[in-house]
């Protein structure tokens, strides 16, 4: 048995190409629940995606599909949250957010999502 992993996708999309957008669909699957923040209101596998900072509670991993410039803007929203992970996917990767993570005791992840859904390795 899988264990939920309340997952919060940051950088989510509507467009069914987007990485954001199946990694949703695959968490679902997985029976995981999902929070979505994106640029641009929508529902994807039946999860809104808000286009504002939503209150977080045990949160276990965030997700990012959003690139190092617009991460900032998250920084202190995810550190509050303490989530035990944060993945960051290819194209994301900054060293500057996983040495604050590290300093609040937040595993950093180097890696794809969807890889590690695939593998089990989620």
């Amino acid at each position: 048995m899988i264990k939920n992993k309340k997952t919060l996708v940051l950088g989510a999309s509507t467009k069914p190409a987007r990485y954001s957008f199946i990694a949703i669909e695959k968490l679902v699957d997985k029976g995981h629940s999902v929070l979505a923040i994106g640029q641009n209101a929508g529902e994807v596998a039946g999860i809104k995606i808000q286009t504002k900072a939503i209150p977080l509670k045990n949160i276990d991993t965030v997700t990012l599909y959003l690139n190092p410039l617009r991460q900032r803007d998250y920084y202190n929203y995810i550190v509050e949250a303490q989530p035990k992970r944060v993945i960051f996917n290819p194209g994301t990767e900054n060293p500057e957010f996983y040495q604050l993570l590290k300093l609040n005791d937040i595993k950093v992840e180097i890696g794809c999502t969807l890889v590690m859904l695939a593998t089990n390795q989620y």
